[in-house]
């Protein structure tokens, strides 16, 4: 029997040794068991390549599952990807595993599988559970060790407050290669994780962002997909450097006391010749009915969740990530789409399922199963939904018959207040209750309000020219939309290139417009933004009642005609409450009275019109007159000016 470094295994059989392939296994039965039945949480530690030594020999031990192949072989440099010459030896009980060791085998190198399979075809594919790939467009595999000292102890160890619904959530989306390019005009030129390590993560931290969110940084073959269209989901790309490299970039952004969200695609795969699609030639990883299998918006394959070894597969990989890589939540892709049998299908293009609904029955399964595993093993972490539909519970326990995600983006806000957003102001009072509507469902679910890349793409205009008005009127508009947000109960998310009023739409060919930050305009935009994240961050009212009901109450909505609607944001601390008033027109308001109770004395801690903003500055509240009105109610007359198309925030 032969011995491993740091691996389990179960029993190693000598063919010959002299032969180039031993065959030799990691796994036990109970392994194969939980595998096929989907429970396999960390099964990236066994199918794969994976270094080993076995009688004193080192080299890389080879796993893949290919249940439908007839011959497997390990191709390569290092055989000159001669098929026959290092084949794999299934496994004797049906798993549809096959497996060797290869001795000699070094790190760095690259490989393949090629397979023979369904129907007797060929097949050369890249190995699904691989931590590292070759730069597109080349498509190989790439042996690798995932060792790393990591630094960030002090994180880990207190991040569960920081990852608390009861913290701020302001969150960054970001493209890493579009973010910052070396060469702006060269869509080939990228910064490595080092140099974001130096650039972006001072950046996040300066602007006050509570979290960073990574569009998927999956392995991907088609940069145009911006990451969404994986092929090695157990790999970081390697447009940016080695999987070390990005391990030191989470943590840097730990050592800065950012969290880090990934974004992750589980509902969906490309149809590649390297990647999962037909993987043995039949249909292993997507369901067999097209009806089920394939996915019409994005021209792609749709996992087959019914299947155990797929659902192990996409459970481990969730672990994966927040295991070896640190991470601190996953925003999972598209969930809609897996909820729903019928989603963007017509009547006669789906069955409904045993019970006669429109429901994925094993998707919805995979999902519960998906997020009580996560918050079993990782209590520090959340999960978030990108769920577009009125589905109830996706954000509540399980074990309450939800879906048992810890957050879900608020896409009904989104496109309300866009909308609202967009009207010219002085239609603005015939449509309050589009503004309103929000805190009506609000308490469903623990919401975030989305600004994401979907909304500055595809014609959708940057968000500076949704707003209506001249030039300062849309930068006012933008700064008034941003500071609604940021005192919304919830967490916040903001695209990359809001946050300064970019004025073309998201190209993922090129880089921000940083040039932009050379005119007042955009500069003191993006320094309003950060003021509005260190407010989030500092006044407990913003956040500590964010998901419950205790944290908002409206005050004023009966000016309607004066399109101007005053709300009041509540933390543990009753002293520390706020009072937003929002004056959606361009009119200046002087000596505007409010209402409320139980406070003698307020003071402005933020004025959206500040002349450090861009703003007029003729208008503010160096001292807020309070009086008493109404001793039985403990009511209060507060006295305020009301900037045009502005913001004004008393504590």
């Amino acid at each position: 029997m032969g011995t491993t470094t740091g691996q389990k295994y179960e029993e190693v059989h000598f063919v010959d040794s002299t032969k180039p392939v031993w065959n030799y296994s990691l796994f036990t039965d109970e392994d194969i068991r939980n595998f096929q039945e989907g429970t396999h949480y960390s099964i990236y530690e066994l199918l794969g390549s994976h270094r080993a030594t076995v009688l004193g020999a080192e080299g890389y031990y080879f796993a893949v599952w290919a249940p439908n192949a007839t011959a497997v072989s390990v191709i390569g440099n290092f055989n000159s990807w001669a098929p026959d010459t290092h084949p794999l030896f299934v496994r004797l009980d049906r798993s549809g595993i096959w497996e060797g060791f290869i001795p000699h085998f070094k790190t760095g190198e690259v490989y393949k599988y090629h397979i023979r399979g369904y129907k007797g075809g060929t097949l050369d594919k890249g190995d699904p559970y691989a931590y590292f790939w070759e730069m597109r467009p080349q498509t190989a595999s790439i042996t690798w060790e995932l060792d790393y000292d990591w630094k960030d102890k002090e994180w880990m160890g207190s991040r569960k407050a920081h990852n608390s619904l009861e913290a701020p959530w302001s969150v960054y989306e970001v493209h890493l290669a579009s973010w910052m390019r070396p060469d702006k005009n060269d869509e080939e030129s990228y910064n490595t994780y080092a140099q974001m390590c130096e650039l972006l993560v001072p950046y996040v931290k300066e602007m006050g962002f509570t979290h960073v969110e990574l569009m998927p940084v999956m392995e991907h073959p088609f940069d145009g997909s911006w990451g969404y269209q994986g092929t090695g989901y157990y790999a970081p790309t390697s447009r940016f450097g080695d999987p070390q490299g990005f391990m030191a970039l989470v943590g840097a952004f730990h050592a800065a006391g950012i969290g880090v969200i990934l974004d992750w695609v589980p509902s969906h795969f490309p149809y590649d010749y390297h990647g999962l699609y037909l993987f043995d030639g039949a249909n292993t990883y997507e369901y067999a009915d097209m009806r089920k299998g394939f996915h019409p918006d994005w021209n792609s394959y749709i996992f087959n969740y019914r299947r155990g070894e797929v659902k192990s597969f996409l459970t481990s990989n969730a672990r994966y990530w927040l295991d070896r890589y640190h991470i601190d939540g996953l925003r999972v892709d598209a969930v809609s789409s897996m909820l729903k049998l019928n989603y963007s299908r017509k009547e006669g293009e789906w069955e409904p399922n045993e019970h006669g609904g429109d429901g994925n029955l094993e998707a919805i399964a995979f999902i519960k199963n998906l997020n009580e595993m996560v918050y079993r093993d990782f209590p520090d972490v959340q999960t978030i939904a990108e769920e577009a539909t009125d589905w109830p519970g996706v954000s509540r326990p399980t074990f309450a018959g939800g879906l048992g995600f810890g957050m879900k983006w608020m896409m009904g806000w989104m496109h309300d207040t866009l909308n609202f957003f967009k009207l010219d102001p002085v239609y603005r009072r015939d449509h309050q209750d589009k503004f309103t509507f929000s805190m009506v469902y609000y308490y469903d679910e623990n919401f975030v309000l989305p600004l994401s890349h979907d909304e500055v793409v595809h014609g959708k205009s940057p968000m500076l020219y949704k707003m209506p008005g001249d030039d300062w009127q849309k930068f006012a508009n933008l700064r008034l939309l941003y500071t609604y947000m940021m005192t919304h109960p919830g967490g916040k998310l903001l695209f990359m290139g809001n946050e300064f009023g970019a004025t073309s739409e998201w190209n993922y060919k090129t880089e921000l417009p940083w040039g932009l930050l050379q005119y007042d305009s955009h500069r003191l935009l993006k320094d309003c933004v950060r003021d509005l994240n260190g407010l989030l961050r500092s006044e407990g009212a913003l956040y500590e009642n964010q998901f419950n009901i205790y944290g908002f109450e409206w005050v004023d909505l009966q000016h309607r005609n004066e399109s101007v609607i005053v709300y009041r944001r509540k933390g543990k601390d009753s002293a520390a409450d706020l009072l937003v008033i929002l004056n959606l027109t361009p009119v200046v308001r002087r000596d505007w009275k409010v209402y409320a109770s139980g406070k003698t004395a307020w003071q402005e801690v933020f004025n959206s019109d500040d002349r450090k903003y861009w703003g007029t500055g003729d208008t503010n509240n160096p001292t807020v007159p309070v009086r008493l009105v109404d001793v039985g109610e403990d009511k209060y007359e507060i006295i305020v000016h009301l900037p045009p198309l502005g913001a004004v925030v008393l504590k």
